[in-house]
């Protein structure tokens, strides 16, 4: 095996950023009424983007089918090669084929076209080969062609697919704008994924609630309060009015520092002890919201409310932790 020295290879990898680099740059000059085409075509679509392809230009394909799917734009990946042995049956005639070949000529494509077109989808593409089979029987295509291949032997796609997934991203993130798709959505698309949980978790979802909820009416001793704490495992509990209502809370700060300057607090009513109109979050706020409460006043737990200003759980912030919201 060649030996290659440090500065050979910094020297061969700096080629083939510059080579990708400068095909990137020249796409900008194919945003033209082709592009626009394009464009139109797919976002007036009224059924499903079906995108396909063979070999390395089928995984770009694949890619751009998932990341049109989560961001507005409904779509599914089929081989080319599958789609004549069957899958042409998941294609119907309000859906638009995008097909993805830089030489515009592969075999699997030529034959996939006239079924396409006899089914009634319209066609756009990305090819390298302006005079191809593909480029002249589609309703729109966008020329990708780059200049020469990263590779030494000029071989292995390289720069090519470089060029194909750059401008699907382009084409996807114009999509999403003209949709008017918003972070909410993309959340929605990602319900498991961080910003879904940021953006999706409502304080409802995290909280502590049941016998983890220690909830007690503001005339019970000290004592029994400290009993109720200790058996919901807890490090705060939330007081009540006669009516159910919220009107304070004591925590185990709370009990340390009457502690050190009050004799016979055991034997008091929580009332007199504890801390009245206590900061609260209300179960329909989001947890992200709810994080920026406990940042800002410095605390690790706050009781949840509901509109009617009755408790119905208590957040910690280790629950937020949990849920991944920190």
């Amino acid at each position: 095996m060649k030996k290659i020295d440090s500065n050979e290879l910094k020297s061969l990898a700096g080629e083939v950023l510059d080579i990708e680099a400068r095909a990137l740059i020249e796409l900008k000059e194919r945003i033209d009424k082709n592009f626009f085409n394009v464009i139109k075509i797919l976002y007036s679509c009224k059924g499903k983007i079906v995108v396909t392809g063979v070999g390395k230009a089928g995984i770009i394909g694949q890619k751009f089918s998932a990341t049109l799917s989560s961001t507005g734009s409904s779509s599914f990946w089929v081989h080319s090669a599958e789609a004549v042995h069957g899958d042409l049956g998941r294609i119907e005639d309000d859906d638009v084929v995008f097909v993805l070949s830089y030489s515009g000529e592969t075999e699997e494509i030529k034959n996939l076209i006239p079924f396409v077109k006899k089914i009634g989808a319209k066609i756009v593409a990305l090819t390298g080969n302006r005079k191809s089979n593909l480029a002249r029987y589609s309703d729109a295509f966008v020329d990708v062609r780059v200049e020469k291949e990263a590779c030494p032997l000029g071989l292995a796609p390289t720069t090519s697919t470089t060029a194909m997934l750059a401008m699907c991203d382009v084409i996807a993130v114009c999509l999403q704008k003209m949709r008017g798709f918003k972070e909410k959505d993309f959340a929605f698309f990602h319900p498991r994924g961080s910003l879904g949980r940021k953006l999706l978790l409502k304080t409802r979802d995290i909280m502590r609630k049941g016998k983890f909820n220690p909830v007690v009416e503001e005339n019970t001793l000290v004592k029994d309060v400290l009993v109720k704490i200790t058996s919901a495992h807890a490090g705060a509990v939330s007081i009540v009015d006669k009516d159910g209502k919220l009107v304070g809370i004591f925590t185990d700060g709370d009990l340390r520092r009457h502690l050190g300057d009050e004799r016979g607090i055991l034997h008091r009513k929580i009332k007199e002890v504890m801390t009245k109109t206590p900061t609260v979050v209300y179960e329909d706020d989001l947890a992200s919201e709810a994080l920026k409460i406990l940042e800002n006043k410095k605390i690790d737990e706050v009781p949840v409310v509901d509109r009617s200003f009755r408790v119905v759980g208590m957040l910690d912030v280790q629950d937020l932790i949990s849920a991944g919201i920190v």
